[in-house]
């Protein structure tokens, strides 16, 4: 009797226990045990995209000619509608036909982008702890990542950057960053992302920046494109979504901006691999960045108060933890009586005693181990509830 051979995976042999799986797997457990669950864990936006994007969306797909094949690079409306959103919001000059290219989402840009960066035996420097797509793309081009501490104050984290680029071998040919950060919720400043395009300018290293939490901020703190650092096109892409800014996080609209040869590199791999977004989609996103340009701040307000709420709850409760300047996360130190358990185990204790669902620091890299992080996605009157059960679980 034959046996079938063992078929061998690459790429994903290697790849660490997806830690938020095992918190979203308890989370429906006690669901169907009859527990309310507070799920503050999976970072996935609650709130309804703008009304005239559905309208839109609607009324193209109602029409068969928007059923066929689209553009990788996407039709040259939404091209156009994100440049102009550049210019209004952050100054910026932008040619939509070559310094603009549709991505499904920046997961998908950033990770496709890697593959006309990185290949075996380059480097990549990335903070940690970071959202795991950005350690996780360039080793899926083959590329070592060296990993940066992300430092209390900005200078911290470029003196770090720099220090991982003198030591690291091979020499480093990408710095990925992103700002207002995920999960720590660090910002910086433009003086920063100046510093940051310079030291690429001088040492021929590219960066990428992921500005997914563009528009998500709080407190009069206006985050920066990098695109609005002098030189910025040299040697820079950002990727800009309507995700967060505009709740619409599965449409999976995103753009990458910036160096043009980057973006030909990224346009011509994208042209052998996809047919780009469904295009009332791309139609509708092109309508409602013209149309419902406010509607980002609306989207932002509602987390301010989310925000408030939470911070505020587990402040009164004797849980400190500081209000972030943008993102719509948390990210909270575990109380030094449960330091001992480690995030995960922490995150598994708030899930079974208290009934709230969160993400554990460890599952986003080296330094994240003491923290936990809190999404904002349930109403304000949820948030209260979770608060309470989490002081009858933690502080009673």
């Amino acid at each position: 009797m034959s046996t079938r051979p063992r078929l061998e995976f690459r790429r994903v042999g290697n790849l660490p226990p997806y830690v938020f799986a095992h918190i979203n797997e308890l989370k429906l457990e006690l669901r169907r045990g009859g527990h309310d669950v507070i799920d503050l864990g999976f970072g996935n936006p609650d709130i309804p995209s703008h009304d005239l994007a559905v309208e839109k969306l609607k009324e193209a797909a109602e029409k068969p000619r928007n059923h066929r094949y689209s553009q990788s690079r996407g039709i040259p409306k939404v091209r156009q509608a994100v440049t102009d959103l550049y210019a209004r919001k952050f100054g910026v000059q932008l040619d939509p036909e070559t310094q603009a290219l549709t991505t499904i989402g920046a997961k998908e840009g950033l990770s496709h982008l890697m593959w006309v960066l990185v290949q075996p035996g380059d480097a990549a420097v990335v903070p940690s702890p970071s959202y795991p797509i950005h350690i996780f793309a360039p080793i899926f081009a083959g590329a070592q990542v060296s990993q940066v501490a992300m430092g209390l104050e900005e200078d911290d984290l470029f003196g770090n950057i720099v220090e991982a680029f003198e030591r690291s071998r091979p020499r480093p040919r990408v710095i990925i960053l992103s700002f207002p950060h995920n999960p720590t919720t660090a910002t910086v400043d433009l003086e920063f992302m100046q510093k940051v395009v310079d030291f690429a300018r001088e040492q021929e290293v590219f960066v990428v920046h992921d500005f997914a939490y563009a528009d998500v901020a709080f407190d009069g703190y206006e985050p920066p494109s990098i695109l609005q650092a002098e030189g910025a096109d040299d040697v820079a892409v950002e990727l800009y979504t309507l995700t967060k800014s505009f709740s619409m996080a599965g449409w999976r609209v995103g753009f990458m901006l910036g160096n043009a040869e980057a973006i030909s590199a990224l346009a011509r791999l994208k042209s052998y691999l996809d047919y780009g977004t469904f295009q009332p989609i791309q139609i509708a996103a092109t309508v409602v960045m013209n149309e419902a340009p406010e509607y980002p701040s609306e989207v932002c307000e509602i987390y301010r108060a989310r925000r408030d709420a939470l911070c505020e709850g587990l402040q009164r409760i004797g849980w400190e933890v500081e209000k972030p300047k943008g993102t719509m996360f948390v990210w909270a130190p575990i109380p030094e009586d449960y330091r001992a358990l480690g995030s995960l185990d922490f995150a598994v204790k708030l899930a079974k005693d208290a009934h709230v669902a969160v993400s554990p620091g460890v599952g986003f890299g080296p330094g994240g181990d003491g923290f936990i992080r809190f999404a904002l996605v349930e109403n304000e009157e949820r948030i209260r509830q979770g608060v309470r059960g989490i002081k009858k679980a933690l502080f009673d």
